[in-house]
């Protein structure tokens, strides 16, 4: 059981989780004024940080992504993804519990579809995101990585 939850199953969450990042960041990499505004419609930061974040957020989303798939620094990546997703589960949270019905801005920013609405569905996502980060992070063996933490 051990093996299995250090092999196969972090190998997996490290290209479901890498995919996930990579597949969020290249509309918003596309549209950063699409993005900007689907942040804006969060309500929490100033316009200017709103348009900052448009622009480094979907390449720290693309390289994080591509740095958990190919095993590079995959500690560091999922660090950032862990961190991420927190940012994004307390963002969609307060979204929620203040009654602002929005798109999501997750993974489509310039066609904004109607199934693409906050939920309660996209916090579990989120969290389910942040689990498969912890196991990354937390895993006892270092296959297939370059560039691993000192054990």
């Amino acid at each position: 059981m051990n093996y299995l939850l250090n092999g196969p199953v972090i190998l997996l969450a490290r290209l479901i989780l890498g995919g996930v990042f990579i597949l969020a960041s290249l509309d918003k990499i596309s549209n950063p004024e699409a993005f900007a505004a689907a942040i804006g419609n969060y309500h929490v930061l100033p316009f200017g940080l709103e348009n900052l974040l448009a622009l480094i957020l979907p390449w720290l989303e693309f390289i994080t992504g591509i740095f958990i798939i190919a095993g590079i620094m995959v500690d560091g990546a999922a660090i950032m993804i862990i961190i991420m997703n927190m940012i994004f589960i307390i963002a969609i949270s307060q979204a929620l519990a203040r009654g602002i019905s929005i798109e999501c801005g997750c993974f489509s920013v310039s066609s904004a579809a109607e199934g693409d609405k906050i939920g309660i569905i996209t916090v579990i996502r989120d969290i389910g995101y942040l689990i498969l980060g912890f196991l990354i992070f937390y895993r006892q063996k270092h296959k297939f990585e370059f560039f691993p933490k000192p054990v």
